[in-house]
Parts: C-alpha cells; structure tokens; sequence
C-alpha cells in the first residue's frame, strides 16, 4: 500500500516514539507506534540503527557543506534536522547562530536537549512558515526534505526560505534527482511510484535542470551542483557512512527482524530497480540581492 503523505502531514499522526541506543544512551525516534510496513521508511531504517538518512549519505553532505562554507560569523538555520548528523558538523563551525526548524516534537526535543547556549535552538514549525524573521540568515540548508513535498509546497517552502534568507545568502539541498534530464514521463512516474511504495511518502524528485529552474524562480542562482548514485543500502555506501561497527550492527538488526527485513529489501529493490533514472543531488544556490523577499 502506498502512504503518500509529506513529512509535514506525517509528523502530525505520529503518536509515539522508539528510543534507539547511540553513544551509551537512548535516543528517541519517532514511528514506534506503527509497524515496519506502515512506519516511514527513514524512522525505520533509523530504528533499526541507521544513523544516515541522506540519500547521497556523508559523501555528497560534505560537498554541500564544503560548497555552503559555514563560517564563525554566520547565522544558520537547518530545516528538518532528523538524527543530527550533519547539524554536529556544522555546529563544529561555530556559526554566530543556529536554529533547527522541524515538524516532529520528538526532534525538537532531542535537539534541544543536544545544544548548549542560548545561539543554538531548535524550534517546532513548518518548512513553509517558519515563524522566523525576514531575511535574517546566512546559510539555510535541508536535505532531503524538498524530496517529498508536492510541486506547490516546493514552490511555498523555497519561497519562505527566499524571505529569510539575506542578499548573498547561501542556500543548500540535498534531495533525489530524476536522470537524466530528458528522462521520459514513464520511467519517471515508474520510479517515484517504486519509492512511494516502499519508502511510504510522497517521494516526487525533480530533474537536475527542475530544481535548478525551481530555485531560480524563487531568487537563488545555483552557484554549485554535485550528484551522486541513489546508494543508501548498498554495503559500499552503509559502510562509508556507518563504519564498520556501524553498518554491521544495522545489518543484524535487519536481520532479526522479519518484517523490517522485507521493508528495506522491497526499499533497495525499488532504488536498483530504477537506478537509470535516480540520483542524489547536492546544489547550493546564492540568493539574489536584486529581488525582495517574498
């Protein structure tokens, strides 16, 4: 059964939470209350001890962050945050500020309870209405988050993110791109329905040249692009980004549980299944100073 509703909707119809062991304490993932065919396919790989959801994993998060350069006298804000991997690194850049914006209160609470200092906070919002004030960033990023939101709450969030951000600021996503740009409607419809299915949200990649346009029109000129293979539960990748300990320990986890088992099969099957036409993309985009927020 495909569930296709964004994180935004999900988030409200999560009534529970699992508590997953990193570091030597519990940390709390949202999605317990639903079973392994039900629960987003992101929390389940996170409940079973995955600590990298990005669908480029640390590899192509590193050119984001190496492309958005976070410097001690940046204000940054950080949509959906999720496990927190990458807003550690870029609180290891000492920004001047940092704030997290997610829908999910279990995130919000754990990220709140990891930051010290009134410059570094988490808040509870949505993408598309932030609660945040006009142009007061530097850096705004989010990764894999655009993915899965509709066409006209694409457009709604890039648009309040073009208002927070000020002339000259730098913006970075992270997201699943159609390949290759002339990618015909049927290999495209066929790969977002495979991931739809598998992955229970409304997975809607663009092509490369759709959210460069995408970003163009809400005021950013795309300033670099890296892409690399949809990999995420390829043993290559697991490895890269959960080390050795790591990608093993997920793998038994899998392994003991039947259901969770057969949910991130059909999930690699759909990503090698259509692997001709997905790709993890990175672009950064520098916010026009010629246009108003809107």
């Amino acid at each position: 059964m495909s569930i296709t509703t964004s994180p935004d909707q999900a988030d409200r119809t999560r009534p529970h939470d699992d508590l997953v062991e990193h570091h030597g304490h519990e940390e709390r993932i949202p999605g317990a209350g639903l079973a392994a065919d039900r629960v987003a396919g992101h929390w389940l790989l996170a409940r079973l001890g995955k600590r990298v959801l990005r669908p480029g994993g640390r590899e192509l998060t590193q050119k984001m962050l190496d492309a958005l350069a976070v410097s001690p006298g940046d204000d940054v804000v950080e949509l959906a945050p999720g496990m927190g991997i990458t807003t550690s690194q870029v609180l290891a850049a000492n920004p001047a500020s940092y704030v997290g914006v997610d829908r999910d209160e279990v995130v919000v609470e754990r990220m709140t309870s990891q930051m010290n200092g009134s410059s570094r906070r988490a808040v509870n919002g949505s993408a598309s209405d932030t609660g945040l004030p006009d142009r007061c960033a530097d850096v705004v990023f989010g990764e894999a988050y655009l993915t899965v939101q509709g066409a006209k709450q694409k457009v709604r969030i890039l648009a309040e993110l073009a208002r927070i951000s000020r002339p000259g600021a730098r913006l970075g996503l992270h997201e699943v791109a159609f390949a290759p740009d002339d990618v015909t409607e049927a290999d495209a419809e066929r790969a977002a329905h495979d991931l739809q299915s598998t992955i229970k949200v409304n997975v809607t990649p663009l092509t490369i040249a759709g959210w460069r346009k995408l970003l163009d029109e809400a005021g950013f000129d795309v300033s670099h692009c890296s892409t690399a293979p949809l990999h995420l539960l390829e043993p290559r990748r697991l490895i890269a980004d959960e080390g050795i300990t790591g990608a093993a320990r997920f793998v038994v986890n899998v392994v003991k549980d039947k259901p969770a088992r057969e949910r991130v099969m059909s999930m690699r099957k759909a990503m090698r299944d259509n692997a001709e036409h997905l790709q993890a993309v990175t672009l950064t985009a520098i916010r026009r100073s010629d246009e108003a927020p809107s």
